[in-house]
């Protein structure tokens, strides 16, 4: 059985105006999320400023999450690295902590060889016994997880599941698909790319997007899923607009930006992340009234 169909959220990492992270805050956002439609909390990712978050931060935010949301849907903690050592043991105490799944990013900085991320991911699998997700993206890691190398881990490591492809490039996604026949836990990595990923079998996303329109993105898949193929296509084609606006600067800025214009104070970024430029915020403003979503506060 799939950890989850239908939208994850990469849920952002509220902070406090002492840039402490804000676990009340975090909760609310969890709650709207639920009440919202989405099918799985990502807690610890890209767009939740894992890298800023130290060892103690990550864990509690994991154990906190788990703990918040009760089982009423998965809870997919990021608990990559690129220390083999350091993913085990962020790993193995998620798992402690109650995680249903696990997210990997690929080797980031260093990189690694093909063979060297088997090794790498296999040697993590081999310490936990719950579920995990290869995550590749290779425009913020610097190497491409080739769709051979997924579907090798994917046939010999058992809990190996599923694969986050945010390559951007739909012939890799055919291709794995093809290699794993079909049989992988496909998940979009690229909200703009949501249909064409779930027209090649693909289950979902773990979205940006689902920070500020939950049900929208809930909605593009479980329509696709379901048979109602133009109005999933419906609802990709009308947020597109909003989701190049979320991406105009690195992630998540402008997410997280999006999330206070929501009225949820969720804080500034941690360095060395900066503030939104005023012309972008403008773009983001104007595209998030354009999809129906509520601009509750001054920008």
């Amino acid at each position: 059985m799939a950890v989850f169909k239908g939208a994850g959220v990469a849920i952002v990492t509220p902070f406090t105006k002492n840039n402490e992270v804000d676990y009340e805050m975090l909760g609310e956002l969890i709650e709207y999320q639920i009440a919202n439609g989405t099918d799985s909390i990502v807690i610890c990712g890209t767009t939740g400023e894992a890298s800023t978050l130290s060892h103690e931060e990550h864990l509690e935010c994991i154990r906190y999450t788990v703990e918040k949301v009760a089982k009423r849907v998965p809870v997919i903690a990021g608990t990559g690295s690129n220390s083999t050592e350091t993913a085990i043991y962020l790993s193995t105490e998620a798992m402690k902590h109650g995680a249903d799944a696990l997210l990997l990013v690929t080797p980031y900085y260093n990189k690694a060889t093909q063979k060297g991320m088997i090794l790498h991911f296999t040697a993590i699998a081999e310490a936990v016994s719950i579920p995990i997700i290869l995550y590749n993206v290779p425009g913020r890691t610097g190497c491409n997880l080739l769709p051979q190398t997924i579907a090798t881990m994917f046939r010999n490591v058992p809990n190996i599941v599923g694969i986050k492809e945010a390559s951007g490039n739909i012939a890799q996604v055919a291709e794995i698909m093809q290699l794993t026949d079909g049989k992988i836990d496909l998940y979009s990595g690229n909200d703009e790319m949501i249909v064409p990923a779930l027209s090649l079998g693909g289950l979902g996303v773990i979205s940006v997007l689902s920070n500020i329109a939950p049900r929208e993105t809930h909605d593009m898949v479980y329509n696709y899923l379901e048979g109602n193929i133009s109005g999933s296509r419906e609802l990709q084609l009308k947020l597109f607009p909003l989701i190049n606006a979320l991406f105009c600067e690195v992630n998540p800025i402008p997410v997280k930006k999006a999330v206070n214009l929501m009225g949820f104070e969720v804080g500034t970024l941690r360095m060395p992340l900066t503030e939104m430029e005023p012309a972008n915020v403008e773009r983001l403003v104007k595209e998030m009234q354009a999809a129906g979503i509520s601009v509750n506060k001054e920008f």
